[in-house]
């Protein structure tokens, strides 16, 4: 009986009632209810009668039988409280999305009302351009085509050299002035050719854009819009001088990655149709749409493609890493073959003879030397360059047009 009554021992803030339950609950395990008694007397350090703790086992065992539906419906109502909460949090973090998704889209709608408020001033503002004689289209076996690329518009910088000589220097006024420089060699070239029509192409990186954002903010003299508008405008009005002396059709590379908007900081193609070009394209649209002497070709890959004497040749902004590779590519690609391409991007003359009357050819950038290409040591001539083509021989001539 010693050795039953001392392995049992109370726990530590048990009450009198738990200690009573716990034990009585062993009983089968202890023996007889008087043993029980013996172990819980010792333990209480009462004198009470086995049937006192067996009836109040009974009144325990009774109370539990009585209130046991009551336990069981309350861990059921549980189990629906917290069902029901989690359903309420689900619907909750739908009205949360639901409002980003709505509050996305407003701001979405409030940036396009406020660009295309800000084009169409731009637009309202602008002076009518005057409108030149019909030129009567004539036809023959050789083509011209007048490449240019980066511009740059709205940047502004200068480089010197170590006695403070200047390398190149940039600015909208500067721009303007090399446009007309370049203006005045083509048209010698048109008058010394006789060239009745002249295909002229961009190839992108019209505007500086905020690419690199740290670094150029401050060397940017007009916003995108700004820079975009009035970039438009002047090319639009130098296609239209051009198109006193000749026959223009006009294209434009509408993905180039300085044209594009990075909006929140997004990686390159992160929004493709968000892009400058579109604007750009739209001024000239706009002040050339009375213009006879002046076709706007808008090929739907959103790249430059024409036939030049019979020869199809593809112009693109250029930023892959091999220009051959990429003739064979877009070849393949489109299934068309494609005898010449041409890109711009680098800012210097490359050109790759890829087979027979067959080429990969890089253009110089209007902007010249820049910044970023001075970090690499990297310089060139700023110029544009106009190809002639012949019908059985391909490209027969370039003139490597260098500016001011």
């Amino acid at each position: 009986m010693v050795n039953i009554i001392t392995s049992y021992r109370r726990f530590e803030n048990e009450s009198d009632e738990e200690l009573i339950y716990r034990i009585t609950g062993e009983k089968d395990k202890i023996g007889s209810w008087q043993e029980v008694a013996n172990i819980l007397n010792e333990l209480l350090g009462t004198e009470y009668t086995e049937s006192k703790f067996r009836k109040q086992r009974q009144a325990f065992d009774k109370m539990l039988a009585a209130n046991r539906s009551k336990y069981v419906d309350s861990n059921a109502q549980l189990q629906e409280i917290t069902l029901a909460q989690r359903e309420l949090e689900k619907e909750r973090k739908k009205i949360q999305t639901e409002k980003l998704e709505y509050n996305k889209w407003l701001r979405e709608e409030a940036r396009d009302e406020m660009i295309t408020e800000k084009i169409c001033s731009s637009i309202a503002t602008l002076p009518p351009v005057k409108v030149p004689e019909y030129i009567k289209p004539v036809h023959n076996n050789k083509s011209y085509l007048l490449t240019l690329a980066d511009c740059h518009y709205g940047i502004e910088f200068s480089i010197k050299d170590f006695f403070g000589n200047i390398i190149n220097e940039y600015s909208p006024e500067i721009f303007e002035n090399r446009m007309w420089d370049l203006y005045n060699q083509v048209v010698e070239i048109i008058h010394d050719r006789g060239i009745k029509e002249l295909n002229v192409w961009e190839l992108g990186d019209g505007i500086q854009g905020l690419l690199r954002l740290n670094s150029q903010l401050m060397q940017l003299r007009y916003g995108v819009i700004d820079s975009a508008t009035r970039y438009g405008d002047f090319l639009a009005k130098w296609i239209n001088a051009l198109s006193k002396h000749v026959r223009v059709k006009f294209q434009m590379t509408m993905d180039s990655n300085h044209n594009q908007l990075r909006l929140c900081g997004a990686p390159k193609n992160a929004f493709a149709d968000e892009n400058m070009s579109k604007v750009i394209m739209l001024m000239i649209k706009y002040q050339l749409a009375d213009n006879p002497n002046v076709t706007i070709i808008e090929n739907p890959t959103g790249m430059n493609f024409g036939m030049f004497s019979t020869y199809q040749v593809l112009g693109i902004h250029g930023e892959v890493k091999d220009l051959g590779k990429a003739l064979n590519d877009y070849s393949r690609a489109y299934d068309t073959p494609i005898s010449y391409i041409i890109g711009a991007h680098i800012h210097h003359l490359v050109s790759k003879e890829m087979g027979i009357n067959a080429e990969a050819l890089s253009i110089r950038s209007m902007i010249g030397v820049d910044p970023y290409g001075m970090s690499l040591l990297a310089t060139s001539n700023a110029g544009a360059s106009l190809y002639e083509f012949d019908q059985l021989k391909g490209l027969t001539c370039e003139h490597k047009l260098k500016v001011n």
